[in-house]
């Protein structure tokens, strides 16, 4: 099959098709909102907002003639547009629906002829009202910017009918081979085992230093953690959620940190659990190592810090082979 070469399709034959085709346009997501004649808040949710002149500054959006909110847009004199970030995917949702209280339980301010603003937008548009146009089944609003704020909260994006997050494409890395030695273009800078391995190596040996400063290991780090989250597990079942540092690393790091009283042990049972001293050592080295997170991602800014957490995510979802999460909490034992 020949993927480079699309079948043509009339667009009055398959409205969905063609649904499917524009689709593939990612666009930015939009809350537009405004008051009624009575003053209660109308808002909807909006992904063909656009630019349309910057002399005057104008911009433009459309509205379905069956929408509810229509009569109070096609009243009002003015607008707010909310380009929506990151964190607002279920605010889009909220407003996308009809029939609810889109605007419960949000702290609203208040613009432009008390126009209602949502907070913790990306940008957001004040407009006035210039012109109504009919556009098919829709109505187009173009209105002139009268006022704008904007911060550095990463955009909410849509594309093929899901939110989705921006980031710039940055370009290629260059690894210098060893002189004389041709590259190998199956473990380049676009190899993904390469990647992954290098920024973890990169990161982690900020947080080594931390650690060292500290007295402890990256083993007792490894084990800390999880019990911080959930401690009172056996150290049986504790070990095999930390397979990669092995067995006997493991052990050896919980018989240390009990030792230095940042653990204890119980005779019986054999489970774990954190001191209060042990709670307060790892709440600092937390916090050491969450500085240097926001350093390394400050580095990055707003966009690609998403993007980066959102793909990994995805990627450890996607590619899981069943391993145990480390600070799951331990399944009960059946009773006899």
């Amino acid at each position: 099959m020949n993927t480079e070469s699309p079948t043509e399709v009339r667009a009055t034959s398959d409205p969905r098709a063609l649904r499917d085709a524009l689709a593939t346009f990612t666009t930015g997501v939009t809350i537009v909102t405004t008051r009624d004649a009575e003053g209660a808040p109308f808002g909807v949710t909006v992904n063909s907002f656009n630019s349309v002149s910057l002399e005057p500054p104008l911009v433009l959006w459309s509205l379905a003639k069956t929408s509810r909110s229509l009569e109070a847009f096609q009243r009002a004199e003015h607008w707010a547009v909310h380009i929506l970030s990151t964190e607002q995917d279920a605010l889009s949702t909220r407003f996308a629906r009809a029939g609810e209280n889109k605007f419960e339980g949000i702290e609203l301010e208040s613009g432009i002829q008390d126009m209602p603003l949502l907070p913790r937008c990306t940008t957001r548009l004040q407009c006035r009202t210039s012109f109504r146009y009919e556009g098919g089944d829709h109505i187009i609003f173009v209105g002139q910017v009268v006022a704008f704020d904007r911060s550095d909260r990463a955009p909410l994006v849509f594309h093929g009918g899901k939110y989705a997050v921006a980031t710039r494409k940055t370009p290629p890395l260059t690894l210098a081979p060893p002189e004389g030695a041709p590259i190998d273009s199956r473990f380049d800078d676009e190899f993904l085992g390469y990647l992954l391995w290098r920024a973890s190596q990169q990161f982690h040996l900020r947080v080594q230093r931390t650690l060292a400063a500290r007295e402890l290991t990256q083993e007792e780090f490894f084990v800390l953690i999880p019990l911080f989250h959930n401690d009172g597990r056996s150290a049986a079942a504790f070990c095999s959620t930390l397979a990669d540092l092995g067995l006997g690393a493991a052990t050896s790091a919980i018989d240390r940190l009990a030792a230095r009283g940042l653990i204890r042990i119980e005779p019986d049972t054999r489970r774990l659990f954190l001191t209060p001293t042990g709670h307060d050592e790892i709440l600092q080295v937390l916090a050491m190592t969450k500085a240097i997170e926001s350093e390394c991602l400050g580095q990055l800014g707003p966009w690609e810090s998403v993007s980066l957490k959102n793909l990994l995510k995805q990627f450890i979802v996607q590619t899981n082979p069943g391993l145990p999460h480390p600070w799951d909490a331990e399944e009960a034992e059946p009773q006899a």
